[in-house]
């Protein structure tokens, strides 16, 4: 069962000192305990605009992030709040408040810029609050979002054909919801009614003329228009027109607060619980508390060795964290459900094969199930080979598990023939055929012994081959036999003896079959769930290629409805870029799954260690079957 925060209280989670950020260990010690898929809603905005304060109210609560009376900052770095989501089942909340931009104490002005960056990368809705307006003012306030491109980067190393970071930035990148605090126009356009939504892409609309000035005022505009597809807008009224009532709003009960504001209020909350999407990176990684644990410390400790945080390298660095769980919890489940269904010792090999194949094929689904960029299907490679020492050690207590259980009856069946033999019972004329009688007697008996294991006719062979010096002994001991009858009876067990061996090759190589027959079904089943999730993996790129593909598109649109024909033919390479990306990836689906596989087939076998004869055909065979398809 996926496991949620119990916090009673905010929590720094990345301290900043004006020289240096730093991660508040017990802060990702709460998100590493928790396996739930997290909405992250982080929120930044200029000092003393009442950031704490919506947190709050998200949190449920009018106390916790600390909210202030003076004009003195109350926040550094970024807090954390983690509770349970109010809506999403089995999904947690997390809140992150982050100190005020502008604040005149900082030293370092950059800091404000790290601020904004991290808490764009750590979350899935990312709120910027402001005061009174959206104007001319406000947007150059928002200048740190024009520094992203130079903050962030989507790849470590990108191809010179492939299209710019910013592109890329779409498919990672929050939503984007811009709340106007203390707002006291009305919401009309040329005389008619508009909308929040309609107020906020009216404003980022771009000012035509080609001076400077003007220049740099579209910049933030065509930032955020080309940064964030899904945008929404809230305006507050006032909470409160008491002064002194407003400085102590925390301790405020809700009735006393303006009618209208908490309606509006209460709309913003709905919104987020209700929209509010769960993070996730690329190609659909879902992010956990634990693996956003991970993205936090990687991006501060890359910001402070002074280089650019690069989800690529992010995502590879959770991707070895991950898998390497991923694998070890598959590894256990084998183990673990191994141990549960099998009954030691099994009567046949077959058995316990047909146990192993069904508890590996579970234990694969638990790898698929939660890992991810497993790159040239390192992880998965070594889980076979885990999986496949793990059974043989159980092939091997299996077979000790029949030795000692088998040897134990036989010793209690022949305890009387034993004394009998020490006694001297078979030393007497007709001796050679009571011998014979007594050890038919036991091998009767010990065959009607149940659940005996693989190794039953293994030991009766050494336990008779144990007796041969004793039967020969009796039989030529025997003044009743002649001497053509004592040759004739040892011809005869020298015959037992032989088809006895037989018999035992016979199994020995049925069961060399069966390993054989195993191996090929592990292979299979390797191969049949990698090309699930590769082709999953595959739709999740596409889908999220068309998507940043669409967003370009309807930025061009607007632009060209705006009168902005440069500007729209500008991004007629990036458009083409993309399309020709898609399309390739499309055309070329068949072959690229298959030589992957045929790879992972190869690779596979040689860690089986199968006759080329048997695996060697399956695996060429898999290549030609998708292209066939």
């Amino acid at each position: 069962m996926a496991s949620g925060p119990n916090m009673m209280a905010p929590i720094c989670l990345v301290e900043n000192n004006n020289e240096q950020l730093s991660v508040n260990q017990k802060a990702i010690e709460i998100l590493g305990k928790i396996s739930q898929p997290v909405v992250v809603v982080a929120i930044v905005g200029l000092y003393r605009t009442g950031k704490s304060y919506l947190m709050n109210r998200l949190a449920g609560q009018n106390h916790g992030f600390p909210l202030g009376s003076t004009v003195q900052s109350e926040t550094k770095g970024i807090w954390m709040w983690c509770v349970p989501h109010p809506s999403k089942r089995n999904h947690t909340l997390v809140l992150l408040d982050t100190e005020g931009l502008g604040d005149v104490e900082k030293g370092d002005p950059k800091n404000d810029s790290w601020i904004f960056a991290l808490a764009v990368l750590l979350c899935s809705s990312f709120v910027y609050n402001s005061m009174s307006t959206i104007n001319h003012q406000a947007l150059e306030q928002l200048h740190y979002v024009t520094e992203l491109t130079e903050l962030i980067r989507a790849k470590s190393s990108p191809r010179p054909d492939e299209v710019q970071d910013s592109t890329e930035f779409v498919s990672f990148f929050p939503d984007f919801i811009w709340t106007v605090r203390d707002f006291t126009l009305e919401l009309k356009l040329d005389g008619h009614p508009i909308t929040e939504d309609e107020y906020l892409e009216n404003a980022l609309k771009l000012i035509p003329g080609k001076n400077p000035k003007v220049q740099a005022s579209n910049l933030p505009r065509e930032c955020i228009r080309l940064f964030f597809p899904k945008r929404k807008c809230f305006v507050f009224d006032r909470p409160i027109n008491d002064k002194a009532l407003l400085a102590d709003i925390e301790n405020v009960s809700e009735n006393e607060l303006d009618s209208k504001f908490q309606e509006q209020i209460n709309k913003f909350c709905s919104y987020i619980f209700t929209h509010a999407r769960p993070k996730t990176l690329r190609e659909g990684i879902m992010v956990t508390g634990n693996r956003l644990r991970t993205l936090v410390v990687t991006y501060v400790d890359t910001i402070n060795t002074g280089a650019v945080p690069c989800l690529e390298n992010a995502v590879r660095t959770l991707a070895q964290l991950e898998n390497s769980v991923a694998m070890q919890k598959a590894a256990d489940h084998y183990s673990e459900q191994m141990a549960e269904k099998l009954k030691l010792p099994t009567d046949t090999l077959q058995e316990l094969l047909d146990v192993h194949t069904a508890c590996e094929r579970e234990a694969i689904a638990v790898f698929m199930e939660h890992s991810f960029k497993d790159e040239n299907q390192e992880f998965q490679k070594n889980l076979v080979e885990i999986i496949k020492d793990k059974k043989e050690d159980f092939i091997l207590q299996n077979e000790e598990e029949s030795v000692n259980y088998c040897q134990a009856k036989l010793d209690q069946l022949s305890t009387v023939l034993t004394e009998s033999i020490s006694a001297g019972t078979f030393s007497v004329p007709g001796g050679h055929k009571l011998y014979m009688e007594a050890k038919e007697r036991i091998e009767r008996d010990y065959w009607r012994v149940p659940r005996k294991g693989v190794k039953a006719n293994e030991v009766l062979q050494r336990f008779l081959q144990s007796q041969a010096a004793i039967e020969n002994s009796i039989l030529q001991a025997d003044k009743a036999l002649t001497e053509g009858e004592k040759a004739a009876a040892v011809e005869r067990a020298k015959k037992e003896a032989a088809e006895k061996e037989q018999e035992m090759l016979r199994q020995r190589l049925q069961e060399q079959q069966q390993q054989m027959e195993a191996q090929k079904k592990s292979l299979q089943e390797n191969i049949d769930q990698l090309e699930k999730k590769l082709a999953w993996e595959r739709e999740n790129l596409l889908r999220e290629q068309n998507m940043i593909l669409e967003h370009k598109l309807k930025v061009q649109r607007d632009l060209l409805n705006e009168g902005f024909r440069k500007k729209a033919d500008e991004m007629n390479a990036e458009i083409n870029g993309l399309k020709n990306m898609i399309d390739t990836f499309k055309n070329d689906d068949t072959p690229w799954v298959a030589k992957i596989l045929d790879r992972f087939g190869n690779e596979v076998t040689s860690v089986l260690s199968a006759p080329a004869k048997l695996l060697g055909n399956l695996v060429k065979g898999v290549g030609s079957l998708f292209k066939k398809n």
